[in-house]
């Protein structure tokens, strides 16, 4: 028995899918079969699955067996009950041909509309409509999204004859053009097509229906789908549902429109009906922001009835569903019909808006908002606005706005809250291009397509000419965490893609040129305005704190300085993982110079003295924002050669010295740190004379940085305020190692409490970076004086234990991860074979060691979601990472805990 491939929603009646059957139907027809059995007012149609589409594309573009039979019965029957044929010379059946993955990925791949039209059956169309110019209306989209879908001849061609047309005619408007001269148009769309093809457009309405159904399936591997699923890390090998359903015209005159509609505002999470519509249009008008549209209230006060019947069914859908929901409409002379229902994209403010407010309304369960709520989500609701600020402390927005007149291009309509700036940069390609070498970009075009996905995901933000609020650049920005403005045609500005050039207030702005969008007014300026992170909405910060209430893994913060410390704070840390010391030898460097020149241990003493009340200062600061919340300290790490001039700089300067006359005498200070440069030269500085290692040959230093960190905390106590310092031993290899710190640490923390007449709680540990130490780490955590917490810094125990060098491996990684030899980037996720093997292994031996063993992680994979799901996973504490990264290292933590 073959397999099934193809199921029907005819009526609520006949109908074999469901909401759960999204792995097999993809979402737009598991959604699709679900509201038809609601009774909804859908047109009749079939799903082919996502198997199909597989076995396609697996097998050299060959039809699973029985797939082309049980698309023709299937379609026979469907012709029966709608009592049309598709194609019929008289009153034809015409169908629409959409793609519907089992993850939403708006606009990515193909769709085909009015498909069944030949040049008889527009002939029918005619007749049976009354009305011409809708008919070969009708014809010639589908004509041109045939040739573009399923033959890959580019709608420009045929966009730009249509243009053509309407500047011959005098008019704005593809509404306005008439039926004769649509029957013009329609043959010159015709030559495009042979011209490309060789052969004539094809007649045959089965053959159509079998070409769309197969570029559908192709679809799902274009270029822009791949990077869509790269970028949103959606598997490869899900494949797409084909959805053929019977068309619905919304160009059928004034009593006929195409829209999207959000349950809920997509940009705010504002719980009203928002969206968009069309008179006299079909979707792609609304989508692909061909006309800019008007907002659906609008829609109340021309068909109030519609209105009302939609609002009520977008209630019912999101009852259904339990979230905001995206829905497709089309009013086909009076009469509403539903098109597609999803789970609707929404910025990471609207996000937190409606999971907040959807708990407080009785729907989903605080556990089900944390679960809702991605880390994308997070850090879009941080995105940045204009720094007025900065621009002039002391005078109101309103007047700064107004001094900036002549740098003011004109708005658009915001998508988003956020703002960018960058070079405008008129091409999608380029736009990936620039900024890959680092430099910040502004995508600006007409409107975006499908095609554009990868610049507008290598962009700071996007701003287009045409298109509305649900125009496929607002909806993908949304997705993808973008600041975009879109329409601003309406607000005078206009874009030349072929010149490269924006035009608007008697400005222009060339390519490369810099631009500023504001996604509060949806202003744009001809200039590089400052920006500044924004405040966490009340919402997000209410659902961090029930993710703080459920996660078992706490989250603390890298931190070297009072005010990152604050801001940590502000964001939700409870502690400093990792409070770099080095940090704060490089605003002393005459000091720590003195210190690395001198010549023996009393010379070396002299600066080291007076570099303690230095740095006891830095630590004061620290420990007194700290609240109570534990801090760890490193000693310094980095090689001694870092605070010194390169011997490049110094041969430099000596020898522009000389030929201004000056001797070796005078130069003398430089020619000495010339030999001290040359004689600390290292070929492997990284591992060389650093972390223990200099503690080790330098104990003075060990003891001033330990003396410096108890002074601190004697301080803070005595002010009253509550103390916690851990003092971390970098790059400890060997058990004697720690052993020999660990001694001085104590030793120094007693003489202070002696001398300061107070006692306080201090731990000592070590970060686990060398892998020896990971294997180790029984011994090195075992006894009296053993490691009282481990905190692993990934960066260097993934080159160490890799043999990647974090610098230099770059282009060889991303070959890697196209070629399956890694998973993710080591350097952001934790390589969890060989690495997390030893991350495990440590955590389980350090505990049988010792049973108190605090644990922990402060490299930069402390803030990766992926990373702190595995830290979970083998029993770390904590996880540490940036303060701009505790929001989303305590969700993520609470999905570590809810998903486990």
């Amino acid at each position: 028995m073959t397999e099934k491939y193809v199921y029907k929603f005819f009526n609520k009646e006949v109908c074999e899918g469901s909401a759960d059957m999204k792995n097999l139907l993809g979402g737009k027809g598991a959604n699709l079969s679900e509201m038809t059995s609601l009774g909804l007012p859908i047109p009749p149609g079939f799903v082919v699955s996502t198997q199909a589409c597989l076995h396609y594309l697996d097998n050299n573009e060959e039809y699973p067996q029985g797939l082309k039979e049980e698309v023709d019965e299937t379609l026979t029957a469907l012709e029966n009950l709608m009592g049309k044929k598709l194609g019929d010379n008289e009153d034809p059946l015409l169908v629409s041909v959409r793609s519907g993955a089992r993850i939403s990925m708006p606009g990515m791949m193909d769709t085909v509309l009015n498909l069944g039209l030949n040049d008889d059956s527009v002939e029918g169309l005619a007749r049976v409509s009354d009305d011409p110019r809708f008919a070969y209306d009708s014809y010639r989209r589908f004509m041109y999204m045939y040739a573009d879908v399923v033959k890959g001849v580019s709608k420009e061609y045929f966009e730009k004859e249509l243009q053509k047309l309407k500047h011959e005619l005098g008019i704005e408007n593809d509404t306005e053009i008439p039926a004769e001269e649509l029957k013009k148009l329609i043959q010159k769309y015709k030559e495009i097509y042979k011209e490309h093809m060789g052969e004539e457009f094809p007649q045959d309405p089965r053959q159509q229906l079998d070409d769309a159904i197969r570029a559908v399936f192709r679809s799902w591997n274009t270029k822009r789908a791949i990077d869509y699923r790269n970028h949103q890390g959606i598997a490869h090998d899900l494949g797409t549902a084909v959805n053929v359903m019977t068309m619905i015209y919304g160009n059928l005159g004034e009593t006929s429109a195409t829209g999207v509609a959000f349950t809920r505002n997509p940009s705010d999470g504002e719980k009203k009906l928002y969206g968009e519509y069309l008179v006299n249009a079909q979707g792609e008008d609304v989508v692909a922001g061909i006309r800019t549209p008007e907002p659906i209230e609008n829609l109340k006060a021309t068909m109030p009835e519609l209105y009302n019947e939609l609002d009520k069914i977008s209630l019912l859908l999101e009852d259904r569903y339990r979230d905001m929901q995206d829905t497709e409409f089309t009013i086909q002379q009076g009469k509403l019909y539903m098109l597609q229902t999803r789970n609707g994209k929404r910025t990471g403010i609207a996000a937190g808006q409606i999971a907040y407010d959807l708990v407080q309304e009785g729907v989903i369960t605080k556990e089900e908002a944390i679960l809702r709520i991605g880390p994308s989500d997070v850090e879009n609701a941080l995105f940045p606005s204009v720094d007025w600020g900065q621009i002039d402390p002391n005078a109101p927005v309103k007047q700064i706005k107004e001094h900036l007149k002549d740098k003011f291009l004109g708005a658009g309509l915001p998508a988003g809250a956020a703002a960018a700036t960058g070079k405008a940069i008129f091409n999608a390609d380029k736009a990936e291009e620039v900024a890959k070498q680092g430099q910040d970009v502004i995508l600006v075009r007409v409107e975006t397509t499908p095609e554009d996905f990868h610049g507008m995901a290598a962009s700071k933000g996007i701003l287009t000419m045409k298109g509305g609020l649900t125009s496929h650049a607002a909806i993908v920005a949304r997705q993808i965490g973008k600041a975009c403005i879109v329409g601003s045609e309406k607000g005078g500005i206009s874009v030349d893609v072929e010149k490269k050039e924006l035009s608007a207030n008697g400005l222009i702005v060339n390519e490369g040129d810099w631009i500023t969008i504001d996604g509060e007014d949806g202003s744009v300026y001809a200039d590089k305005l400052p920006t500044r992170p924004a405040e966490l909405p009340e919402s997000m910060r209410t659902i961090l704190n029930w993710c703080d209430q459920t996660a078992k893994i706490g989250v603390r913060a890298n931190a070297d300085k009072p005010d990152q410390f604050k801001k940590a704070l502000e964001f939700g840390a409870k502690g400093i993982g990792l409070c770099r010391t080095e940090h704060m030898f490089f605003d002393n460097l005459d000091l720590v110079r003195g210190m690395i020149l001198a010549k023996n241990d009393e010379d070396r003493k002299h600066y080291v003295d007076q570099l303690e009340p230095v740095q006891q200062k830095d630590f004061e600061g620290i420990f007194d924002v700290s609240e109570g919340h534990p801090v760890i300290i490193r000693l310094i790490d980095p090689p001694l050669h870092e605070f010194l001039p390169s011997e490049e700089e110094l041969l430099i300067e000596i020898y522009e010295e000389k030929l201004q006359g000056k001797t070796d005498d005078d130069l003398k200070e430089q020619l000495d740190m010339l030999d001290v440069v040359r004689e600390m030269k290292e070929q492997n500085p990284m591992l060389g004379l650093r972390g223990c290692r200099l503690g080790i040959t330098m104990p003075i230093v060990t003891e001033m940085q330990a003396r410096a960190i108890f002074k601190a905390s004697a301080k803070i106590l005595k002010s009253g305020k509550p103390v916690y310092p851990e003092v971390m031993v970098p790059l400890v290899g060997f058990e004697k190692e720690f052993l020999n710190q660990r001694v001085i640490i104590d030793r120094v923390a007693k003489e202070v409490m002696l001398e300061e007449a107070i006692d306080f709680k201090y731990l000592v540990g070590t970060m686990i970076e060398v892998p020896r130490a990971s294997l180790t780490s029984k011994e090195i955590a075992g006894g009296d004086q053993g490691a009282q917490f481990f905190s692993f810094g990934t960066n260097d125990l993934h080159q160490m234990t890799l043999g990647f060098s974090r610098d230099d491996a770059g282009p060889f990684i991303s070959k890697y991860m196209e070629m399956g030899i890694l998973k993710s980037d080591p350097f952001v996720s934790i390589e969890e074979t060989g690495v997390g093997r030893l991350m495990k292994m440590t955590v389980d031996e350090g505990k049988e060691a010792n049973p108190n063993l605090e644990l922990g992680i402060c490299g930069e994979q402390g803030g990766d979601p992926k990373s702190i799901d595995f830290c979970y996973r083998i029993g770390l504490d904590y996880v540490s990472c940036s303060p701009f990264r505790v929001p989303i290292a305590r969700l993520a933590a609470a999905h570590a805990t809810l998903k486990n």
